[in-house]
């Protein structure tokens, strides 16, 4: 998940790095200040609090991050009304739901953050123009500004604002092919700190009589599937990363999981494996929550639901071009 932090936060307190600033310099590349800002974002340690806007509402959220022998932990907080937490040790996430008395469980790849932000590829760079724009003060900081803009009508941009001497991004903005700003994120506190004890990362949710459920996931080499699917065609630089089982609570039956991504962006795909239902047949339904675009339709009597970050084009393009294949030869090539 990408946030994107809402403007009008407070001045920033930003504490000291944990570590010497690096050295930049005036003919810094902007795809070398997004790489420090991504290695800032896993190696670092820091409590924040932002403001993130989408969809006409705001929502203040709260971000803790860790790295400690090698492990990261990490916990995101609602700070207004909804009360939910999200607490990521490793490849464990465990999700609090007040609003639905429920507490999820499952695993995710242990590289995914609770909060995206774009990396940079040699792959990346061949269908985005990535510029820095300006150079600005934001919360009493210097700050770079790079713009990330597609090459094509298949992926969203981005506008970040990376501080000069810790390379964390304090402000950053998701756009349309028109420079229309979807969702925006901005820092209203940022603390970085050499130690940031386990007690940050335990909910303040009391789940007495939430209902617990766990979502059980495996990869392709402890449970094949006898019939594999994969798309037949993709968006250009759109390649697939994964592809696993997962058993969802409360779906009847399993569900292939497949991500296709361009290095930046990426769409995931679910395949439930049982037959639709006759009612089913003709469904193809569109949706956009945000960022996120999803579509779903019916192929060879399953149904298929495709859902990413990216133009409501790019996942009904996805979606409609999944297809069984009867073997692992049907993968998608690089």
């Amino acid at each position: 998940m990408l946030l994107v932090w809402a403007a009008g936060a407070a001045a920033s307190a930003l504490a000291a790095p944990q570590a010497p600033p690096e050295k930049t310099g005036s003919d810094t590349a902007p795809t070398t200040w997004l790489e420090r800002m991504n290695r800032a974002l896993t190696t670092r340690n820091y409590d924040g609090t932002f403001s993130h806007w989408h969809g006409g509402t705001v929502e203040m959220l709260r971000i803790i991050h860790r790295v400690q022998d090698g492990q990261v932990a990490e916990r995101l907080v609602s700070l207004d009304g909804s009360g939910r937490e999200f607490v990521r040790r490793g490849a464990s996430l465990t999700c609090y739901l007040p609003d639905k008395r429920t507490v999820l469980v499952e695993e995710r790849p242990p590289q995914e953050s609770l909060v995206g932000f774009p990396a940079v590829t040699e792959q990346t760079a061949s269908f985005y123009d990535i510029r820095e724009v300006a150079r600005v003060r934001l919360n009493r900081r210097e700050t770079h500004v790079i713009s990330i803009s597609p090459r094509d009508e298949y992926r969203y941009g981005y506008r970040l604002w990376i501080d000069d001497s810790t390379a964390m991004p304090l402000k950053s903005q998701l756009c349309d092919a028109h420079g229309n700003i979807i969702e925006q994120i901005v820092f209203a506190n940022l603390k970085l700190s050499a130690h940031i004890p386990d007690s940050a990362f335990k909910p303040e949710v009391s789940t007495e009589g939430f209902q617990w459920l766990r979502s059980e996931s495996t990869g392709l080499p402890e449970a094949t599937p006898a019939t594999e699917w994969s798309a037949l065609k993709l968006p250009p630089g759109f390649r697939m990363l994964l592809r696993r089982v997962q058993v969802l609570p409360g779906a009847p039956g399993r569900v292939d999981h497949l991500v296709f991504s361009d290095g930046l962006a990426s769409v995931s795909v679910f395949v439930e494996v049982r037959p639709a239902r006759p009612e089913q047949a003709q469904l193809s339904q569109s949706a956009a929550v945000g960022s996120s675009s999803a579509f779903s339709t019916v192929i060879d009597g399953h149904k298929i639901t495709a859902v990413g970050e990216v133009p409501p084009a790019t996942v009904r393009f996805i979606a409609s071009q999944v297809k069984a294949e009867g073997s692992a030869a049907g993968l998608p090539r690089p």
